[in-house]
């Protein structure tokens, strides 16, 4: 049996409804974290990844307030794979830390509880399966999907792996093309597992 917390790794598309499901993760008592918000924390507040930007790219992917531009990058490094290399060689490493300090901190706590969730959207892209426990990937349709992201679902779909490989390799899988209650009675069903698993 896994040491606790148990680490559960969530993924998926873009636009598949990962964060959705994570706030119900959360609503239920897992401990929860999301790579994007690290990422998104890393952007905003870290004077040395913005240096390090600034420096590649220029003042074009800062804002007026000297903040990173995070539509602007995107759209940039999504276009030249030699700018997304150096963009993930920056972030990928930091994203991994605070997500292991996350679980040490958790370990750590005697009232934690006994699962924690944790939002990788390219889980299996960095090869970082081997990390968790045990993997959740959501799906949608390509056509849902485009509704939810928009043009990020085109600019990024291309370089990962396909849906059909994840859920091929994932512990539990969810179809999300219904509704957020089917959603939820997906997520509850998963969780009543994972508790069963640790206790």
């Amino acid at each position: 049996m896994p040491t606790r917390p148990l680490a559960v790794a969530l993924t998926g598309g873009v636009g598949a409804g990962k964060s959705e499901a994570l706030r119900m993760f959360e609503a239920l008592g897992a401990a929860t974290l999301s790579s994007d918000e690290i990422v998104h924390d890393l952007l905003h507040s870290d004077k040395e990844v913005r240096a390090r930007l600034e420096d590649r790219f220029g003042h074009d992917v800062l804002t007026c307030e000297g903040e990173v531009d995070r539509a602007v990058l995107g759209h940039r490094v999504f276009k030249r794979p030699e700018d997304l290399y150096y963009l993930e060689s920056i972030l990928h490493p930091r994203v991994i830390r605070a997500q292991r300090l996350f679980r040490e901190e958790l370990a750590a706590s005697p009232d934690a509880t006994p699962v924690c969730v944790i939002e990788v959207p390219l889980l299996y892209e960095v090869r970082g399966e081997g990390r968790f426990d045990r993997v959740i990937v959501i799906t949608a349709s390509t056509v849902l999907r485009r509704k939810r992201a928009g043009s990020r679902l085109d600019e990024r779909e291309e370089r990962l792996i396909s849906d059909a490989e994840k859920v091929r390799r994932a512990d539990f899988v969810f179809h999300n093309d219904g509704s957020l209650e089917e959603l939820k009675a997906f997520v509850a069903d998963v969780w009543r597992q994972l508790l069963a698993q640790v206790t």
